[in-house]
């Protein structure tokens, strides 16, 4: 366990680690300070963040060390970020990279450098030779998405995507910090796909004998290690892939159980029942939590925040379709496409008109072509950074 001491910077800059068993409201709050005048971003749900924070709670905990940090400039908060070694992500890729997460300043340079160097130095001490980031806390978090946002500031992120002030990236720069990948995301109009298309996807599926069916709700406990044995095999090769623990993906079905809809997730299997593809897609609630603008399903023990929530989560006609994979050997094979077809055509029978594919990695060609011809538009890019330790 580290042990919270003060990094004293110039400028007028002092940073902060905040203490395990300290509260980490203020580390919370700031992120309306910074972002709350911002008409596209949308507050996180305060009930899903708190326990992601909290290292006796989220699973993650259980395989990563964790540091919270704050700066401030004459006793005014400027700034936050996490500095995290995922032991497990450095088990799978043979690496010593740590990474950074929950990252949020004011539009100081001083202040996020001081920042920066503090988890910086974390890392170091704990043995890393490169640092990454950001990641709240990594690729497979539900939280919010890797990366800050470069471009599309002008729409709104869809569920579990990030959205920050477009002065982000020059702070990395200004501090030093490099590009290590981009990712991507599309935007789906509705109905652009030709009939033709879809009957070919759905005539290769039938040709390779697959089944392309919706999650079974009554039978969730063997569906969830289904889709995880899809999950650890047909992403095991992606760039910043973590293996999900048991813990971490029983976690994850609880967190979205209540919002899934078990039409739009759908599993492909071979004849003999084997799970070889799998797509998820969420209804965008992001178009009900805009509506708390503070974040709370509950203020005083009254559930107004909630009442708002459900009123407005019946308006919803947009999704996001967040995960897509194939076993290997079967990446090439179309079948994926044609579980994209299938959740397409699901989409639009549950009244869904449009909605986004997010995120790819940019130099995933094979899906960056198929987006494009499905007629999909690429409109928000996130950046990872690096930089030697």
């Amino acid at each position: 366990m580290s042990t919270a001491a003060p990094v004293a910077t110039a400028g007028g800059v002092r940073v902060r680690e905040i203490a395990p068993g300290q509260s980490l409201r203020p580390f919370v709050d700031f992120a309306w300070t910074v972002n709350g005048r911002d008409p596209q971003w949308v507050p996180p749900l305060r009930l899903a963040l708190e326990p992601v924070l909290d290292r006796k709670k989220h699973p993650f905990h259980q395989h990563a060390d964790v540091a919270y940090f704050a700066a401030e400039r004459n006793g005014v908060m400027a700034g936050r970020i996490a500095a995290v070694v995922n032991h497990q992500y450095n088990q799978f890729h043979d690496e010593k990279t740590g990474t950074f997460g929950f990252f949020e300043c004011r539009d100081d340079p001083e202040a996020a450098t001081a920042l920066l160097d503090a988890a910086a130095e974390w890392l170091r001490g704990r043995g890393m030779d490169r640092v990454m980031g950001p990641f709240n806390f990594s690729t497979n978090d539900e939280s919010s998405s890797p990366g800050i946002l470069v471009d599309g500031f002008d729409t709104p992120p869809t569920v579990m995507m990030s959205h920050n002030p477009p002065y982000y990236g020059r702070l990395l720069e200004g501090a030093g910090w490099s590009k290590a990948k981009d990712l991507v995301a599309y935007w789906i109009p509705s109905n652009q796909v030709p009939e033709r298309v879809q009957a070919g996807m759905k005539r290769l599926a039938k040709r390779m004998g697959a089944t392309i069916r919706s999650l079974r709700m009554k039978d969730l406990k063997a569906e969830v290690a289904r889709v995880q044995e899809v999950y650890n095999a047909a992403w095991s090769r992606n760039w910043g892939f973590v293996p999900m623990t048991e813990a971490e993906f029983a976690h994850m079905a609880s967190e979205l159980k209540p919002v899934v809809n078990p039409e739009l997730c759908l599993l492909a299997e071979t004849p003999e029942g084997e799970p070889i593809g799998f797509l998820l897609a969420l209804p965008d609630l992001n178009q009900a939590l805009k509506h708390l603008p503070d974040g709370r399903l509950f203020r005083y023990g009254v559930p107004i925040g909630l009442a708002r929530f459900l009123w407005h989560k019946r308006k919803i006609n947009t999704l996001r379709i967040m995960t897509l994979g194939m076993k290997p050997g079967l990446q090439a094979s179309g079948l994926g496409t044609a579980v994209y077809m299938r959740g397409l055509e699901v989409a639009e029978k549950n009244g869904f008109v449009a909605g986004e594919a997010s995120w790819i990695l940019e130099d995933n060609h094979e899906m960056c072509t198929a987006m494009d011809k499905l007629g999909a538009r690429q409109y928000k890019r996130y950046r990872i950074f690096e930089r030697p330790l």
